[in-house]
């Protein structure tokens, strides 16, 4: 899934990155809150990672300029700022968490998780269809119990469309959570994705909607 990482802290940035990298998500950065603000408003991201010290528009400006704009994407606001009021000028701003500087990366992966099962309307780790199983912490998949080898890209897409199974997603959305606003990616790069996925889990599973998209099905065969 799609993240946007918004830091000014170059070393802190990078953690961040190589971080989210690792537990599966594609991640973009921002350094300043203009370039924050125009991302955030323009692009559709699973989860936006906010500092609220940036340089040209402070975190918690762009934050309200967003949910004013009607921007609803998940907020998790990271700040050296870690008294109770100021925690709760972000949350009433609109950020759906907070975590006060210093953090530990383990703790900023949790939370991010959460954030986006939580928007899609999933609650546990663990997401079962029929015979498949999910486990997003530990971006683990088994098929009858037995476990599925998937690569990064193939686990991604299958946990977007795990965590978005109440509706088809077009090729056009999986892509830009796949690969962000690459441009020299094409949708046959997710239909080569889709194919090797059925081919591990059963061509059933995964059902092409004409005209729609793609959505789980819950069958393997």
């Amino acid at each position: 899934m799609r993240i946007l990482a918004v830091e000014d802290d170059n070393r802190i940035l990078a953690d961040l990155t190589l971080t989210l990298t690792s537990a599966g998500f594609h991640v973009e950065q921002a350094t300043d809150g203009e370039e924050a603000w125009f991302l955030g408003d323009t692009e559709d991201y699973a989860l936006i990672v906010l500092d609220l010290g940036l340089p040209g528009m402070d975190g918690l400006s762009v934050l309200k300029r967003w949910r004013a704009a009607g921007r609803e994407m998940p907020v998790l606001i990271l700040s050296a700022r870690g008294t109770w009021q100021e925690r709760v000028e972000g949350i009433d701003a609109g950020a759906d968490d907070y975590l006060p500087k210093p953090f530990r990366m383990e703790e900023v992966v949790s939370r991010v998780r959460a954030l986006v099962r939580r928007a899609a309307g999933r609650g546990g780790s663990v997401q079962e269809i029929g015979p498949l199983t999910v486990d997003m912490s530990r971006m683990s998949v088994a098929l009858n119990g037995v476990p599925v080898n998937l690569t990064g890209l193939e686990y991604r897409a299958l946990a977007f469309l795990v965590l978005h199974r109440d509706r088809a997603i077009s090729s056009v959305e999986l892509l830009e959570h796949l690969y962000g606003d690459n441009e020299s990616r094409e949708t046959n790069a997710v239909e080569a994705i889709i194919a090797r996925l059925r081919r591990k889990l059963g061509a059933g599973l995964i059902v092409t909607r004409r005209g729609f998209g793609y959505s789980i099905s819950g069958e393997p065969a």
